[in-house]
């Protein structure tokens, strides 16, 4: 989406039309995070009939960010994380 506020929904759900498949990355936790949002509104639009696999979401883990950057950086997606579960995604079908 192009913004958070107000969520831009048509953009969101064009994408899900076009492509059939969704991996959301967020560094937020997974729990109650941004990309729950983003699933609920696929869910509750036409989108979710064009979905081809299962939602899929990448989100930092359930833990207090961190401010050593070792911790850090093993605390939310990196791009290695990104591209393992992209390419998961692709080989999903329903």
């Amino acid at each position: 989406p192009r913004t958070l506020r107000p969520l831009d929904k048509d953009t969101l759900i064009e994408s899900v039309k076009k492509t059939g498949k969704v991996l959301i990355v967020h560094e937020a936790v997974k729990t109650s995070g941004i990309g729950a949002e983003f699933s609920a509104v696929i869910a509750e639009s036409e989108a979710f009939g064009y979905l081809e696999a299962p939602i899929q979401r990448l989100a930092g883990r359930e833990v207090p960010i961190p401010y050593n950057r070792e911790l850090e950086y093993h605390s939310v997606p990196q791009v290695e994380n990104i591209i393992e579960k992209a390419r998961q995604l692709a080989q999903l079908k329903v």
